[in-house]
């Protein structure tokens, strides 16, 4: 089977290089420490900013799975030559560059309509603008005929392998399993879009097989939006823990939280995503491909599963 790369090991490159190998591809993953082998994947240091090694690493592949992400708060400083070293190397190997993002680009969207591909990447803030400008270069080179490149763009993962980065993971998850509150940005009743992380790692790899995909960007395909605390009711439902109470943290508090933690600090530019209605509309994707959305009630027992097992085994 063929090459491929997936640069960046975190929750949606290590599903996505899974996935591959069971699918039976020769799977190299770039990190920039390494990591140990495991089953059917070869772990690669590298510093994917380093377009040279990158171009070497890479040589040979298929498809160049551009999945890593520096850390939030250097998102503006760090997107560019990370984005430009990948884009090189998708040139120099003539590997099909699939790029996973979100939906920070489009910015606050006014109207009550969903999200779709269509919108504009108007985003103004620092991160949103990191990542619209980093799939309008991929564009551009596509265009040009210098590079083949396509978009996956994900709402807020959920799933197993979502840990400190989801908002309903490490801040929810333990919690609920033991029957505790839970908080939330924003407001807790308003709908929201949640990407099911196999069905991000799915996308991913079947748009890379997919010459008509590539040129532009596409959503995952993803269940109807629920509020946080309609998928809360739900977790707790299938943990049996009874009910769990759902607080929305208050601008006060969360100013307040702002001035000791990093995270929420940065979290400010995208609260818009929280405090109203945020919704995805994948028609697109699931009218032009054969992937769909895995059922809610599936996507909610293999989440709880999951934490009860990592959990348990973390004592």
């Amino acid at each position: 089977m063929s090459l491929h790369v997936v640069i960046g090991f975190g929750p949606a490159g290590a599903a996505t290089a899974r996935l591959l190998a069971e699918k039976g591809h020769t799977v190299r993953v770039v990190t920039r420490s390494g990591r140990s082998p495991e089953l059917g994947i070869e772990h690669v240091a590298c510093d994917a900013t380093d377009s040279e090694r990158l171009i070497e690493v890479a040589q040979g592949a298929t498809a160049l799975y551009h999945c890593a992400a520096p850390p939030y708060a250097r998102w503006a400083s760090d997107w560019p030559p990370l984005g430009a070293a990948v884009c090189a190397a998708a040139e120099a190997t003539g590997a099909v560059l699939v790029m996973l993002g979100n939906l920070y680009g489009y910015g606050p969207v006014d109207g009550p309509g969903p999200l779709t591909e269509e919108l504009p990447l108007a985003a103004t803030g620092p991160k949103g603008r990191a990542r619209a400008a980093g799939w309008e270069q991929a564009r551009k080179l596509h265009e040009q005929g210098r590079i083949k490149a396509v978009e996956v763009r994900a709402s807020d993962f959920f799933g197993p392998g979502v840990t400190d980065g989801g908002h309903l993971a490490a801040r929810v998850m333990p919690r609920l399993l033991r029957g505790k509150p839970v908080a939330t940005l924003g407001d807790p009743d308003a709908p929201h879009s949640w990407s099911y992380l196999p069905d991000v790692a799915g996308a991913l790899v079947e748009v890379a097989g997919e010459e008509r995909a590539w040129g532009r960007g596409w959503h995952v395909p993803t269940e109807p939006a629920l509020s946080v605390r309609e998928m809360v009711d739900r977790l707790a439902a299938q943990s049996a823990t009874g009910p769990v109470a759902v607080r929305g943290l208050s601008p006060a508090v969360l100013g307040v939280a702002s001035l000791f933690s990093p995270l929420i600090r940065e979290l400010k530019e995208i609260r818009y995503q929280f405090d109203r209605p945020f919704v995805v509309d994948s028609s697109a994707y699931e009218s032009a491909f054969a992937l769909r959305a895995t059922p809610l009630d599936a996507q909610i027992k293999a989440t709880v599963e999951w934490w009860r097992e990592r959990l348990g085994a973390a004592g």
